[in-house]
């Protein structure tokens, strides 16, 4: 399935200037073997029905081109902080449209720019809030969309969340692996060589798996993929990435860093992220400078 490119400008893998990350992507792309990832899509979704979870970052995006292969129909759902890119939320509009996509947006309430005002820490002159008292942005902006997007669609999760993308999440996909192959390898698969956790091939059948405590199965199929396949598997399929990719490069962003999740996050700041949506996004910065007045001081 290949999504027309309509502008070379918008941040896609093909568009103007050198590009290292596509360019690795690229070459990644000959060598990542992906035929039997929207059959094991189809058959999570079988089992547990449930939605893709998608963000407009590269991840998701890859996730969402593998369901789309599996069930043209998968239910897609979209959880909006209230903090999102301009550019990421015509980003997903456009998606869905051009892809038809059978898509659920789910706002925040409270919005991540109404927790932040009110815990009264970005206030000039006035106390923060306790945090008994204030809403937790994960629970905000995760947990009870999450809830939503389950209770109306079933106990199932495609999500593009890695492995590499810290030691944490590395640790959590090997244990769910090792558990994932005691519960539903029953030879279906190679033993694992003397010395090896697991085969190939249990790496293949039953890697991405995470059973949650609260019954819920989320399963990401680029679990073990490297920044390079992701970029490498959009370009292969003619995916145009989130044009906050490339402005964030054009600001001179560290690879690692460029993320196209909410423009203000109290737990990036410490990487100049308030310093970068002043310079690409000023007309923005400026409004929330009038909410969230110590934005200033960052920058």
């Amino acid at each position: 399935m290949t999504m027309p490119v309509p502008d070379p400008t918008d941040g896609s893998p093909s568009g103007p200037g050198l590009d290292v990350a596509a360019l690795r992507g690229m070459l990644a792309a000959r060598r990542l073997e992906t035929g039997h990832l929207p059959g094991r899509v189809r058959e999570h979704l079988e089992q547990h029905d449930g939605y893709v979870a998608l963000s407009g970052g590269k991840d998701s995006m890859a996730v969402l081109h593998l369901a789309v292969q599996a069930d043209p129909a998968v239910p897609v759902c979209f959880f909006d902080s209230g903090l999102e890119y301009p550019e990421t939320l015509d980003y997903i509009e456009r998606i869905a449209d051009t892809w038809n996509l059978n898509l659920t947006w789910i706002k925040a309430r409270p919005s991540a720019l109404e927790i932040l005002h009110a815990h009264g820490s970005w206030q000039h002159g006035r106390a923060p809030a306790a945090d008994d008292d204030m809403p937790d942005l994960h629970t905000a902006l995760i947990t009870e969309p999450a809830r939503k997007a389950h209770a109306e669609h079933g106990e199932g999760e495609l999500w593009g969340v890695r492995s590499k993308e810290s030691q944490g999440r590395r640790i959590a996909f090997i244990r769910a692996l090792g558990d994932e192959i005691a519960r539903e390898c029953q030879g279906c698969c190679p033993p694992a060589e003397p010395g090896s956790r697991e085969s190939m091939q249990q790496r293949s059948r039953h890697g991405g798996v995470i059973r949650r405590k609260d019954a819920t199965v989320a399963y990401s199929p680029v679990w073990d993929w490297t920044d390079a396949d992701v970029w490498g598997y959009l370009h292969h399929h003619g995916v145009p990435a989130n044009p906050v990719y490339a402005k964030l490069r054009r600001l001179g962003v560290p690879a690692r860093l460029q993320r196209v999740s909410l423009m203000l996050e109290a737990t990036n700041i410490q990487y100049g992220r308030a310093v970068w949506l002043r310079r690409g996004w000023p007309r923005i910065y400026q409004e929330l400078a009038q909410v969230l007045p110590r934005l200033t001081e960052l920058t």
